[in-house]
């Protein structure tokens, strides 16, 4: 059964209707996502590389955690929750942290538009990485960098066809935001 998403606007206001997530992303609908940026004391930032098989940016460098968050869901179960089925974690919603909502919108081809507001949270990762579970369906690999390598690749634009093309502007307030929690 194929998964249903809550309709926003171009603002990020709910509008009551609830669709097929493929309905939202053929007709460019805005929607609710979230991301989860692990980080560790030492000032590395857990990365996944998306699935082989992704429809978009496969192979591709992006945020630790991150997904649709289900019709009538909330944003922090669906954190919750996407955290679990993608590295494993069991975390409790006190753990993370809102950075903020950022809008995106991508325009992959004419049926594939991806419009969303992705509700951002930071959290600290103390679980190594070799205990984390990724899931294979979703994703490739998990890898920790140092943050100041992440500045350079996408901020510094030293090598952004590694990553999925967020806005620099997104990108510079995550790394920010983790520097400043170091």
């Amino acid at each position: 059964m194929e998964e249903y998403v809550d309709v926003m606007d171009a603002e990020g206001r709910y509008t009551g209707e609830s669709v097929p997530k493929s309905l939202a992303h053929s007709k460019g609908l805005f929607h609710p996502t979230v991301h989860i940026w692990f980080y560790t004391r030492e000032g590395y930032i857990l990365l996944q590389q998306r699935g082989r098989s992704k429809p978009t940016f496969p192979m591709l460098w992006d945020v630790s955690v991150a997904g649709h968050v289900s019709s009538g869901e909330s944003i922090s179960d669906a954190a919750i929750r996407e955290i679990e089925e993608e590295i494993g974690l069991s975390l409790e919603k006190g753990e993370l942290h809102l950075l903020g909502v950022f809008k995106s919108e991508q325009l992959h081809h004419k049926t594939l538009i991806d419009r969303e507001f992705h509700h951002s949270f930071l959290c600290e990762l103390n679980t190594p990485l070799a205990a984390l579970r990724k899931q294979d369906s979703e994703v490739e690999a998990l890898k920790l960098i140092p943050l100041h390598t992440l500045a350079e690749e996408v901020w510094g634009m030293a090598n952004p066809q590694r990553y999925v093309p967020h806005d620099i502007s997104y990108y510079k307030a995550v790394i920010k935001a983790i520097k400043e929690r170091l």
